[in-house]
């Protein structure tokens, strides 16, 4: 479950860059359910003879197709998060294709804090998710996180590996902006 993050370097040799990324092998299992429900749905459209209740059969066929696409895609959107540290902004990016994304540009951010234990349960499940008591999240997994505080008095966490070392380098980025 874990990946390990990195720093490097970019090209032009001055600008530091930060990437980070958090698995959960979990949901690939929660996406198997979603392909199963579809099928199911496309199974009964198939082979089932609609003599017998046209009506009853057509709502198991939609209602098996839509649970299988939401929990699908759902799902799949939420198997992997990638952050990404610059000298400009937090990027995280979600899923395969990083839908959802979210980019909070440094000036924005007040401070950052290094969360050693956030769990989907705080949050209400996996997913991007907002409480009114605690902010927005991206939780993918149950582990490590960075904590943004913005200057609107906003909460951004993230669920990420080795999100110390994140931190660091916000709170380094905050400081040189601020001399």
């Amino acid at each position: 479950m874990r990946d390990h993050s990195h720093a490097r370097t970019a090209s032009d040799g001055d600008a530091e860059v930060w990437t980070g990324r958090a698995r959960n092998r979990m949901q690939w299992l929660l996406a198997t359910a979603g392909a199963a429900c579809l099928a199911l749905g496309i199974e009964l459209a198939v082979d089932s003879s609609w003599t017998s209740g046209v009506a009853a059969l057509l709502m198991a066929v939609v209602g098996c197709v839509a649970a299988g696409l939401l929990v699908l895609f759902g799902t799949l959107a939420f198997v992997h998060v990638a952050v990404k540290v610059d000298r400009e902004c937090l990027e995280v990016r979600c899923g395969h294709i990083g839908l959802p994304r979210r980019r909070i540009p440094l000036s924005h951010v007040v401070g950052a804090d290094f969360a050693p234990t956030v769990t989907p349960r705080q949050w209400g499940g996996w997913g991007y998710r907002w409480r009114p008591e605690k902010g927005t999240a991206v939780v993918v997994r149950r582990g490590e996180g960075v904590v943004l505080r913005l200057g609107d008095g906003r909460v951004f966490t993230v669920t990420v590996d080795d999100a110390e070392a994140a931190v660091r380098v916000i709170r380094e980025r905050l400081r040189l902006a601020g001399a």
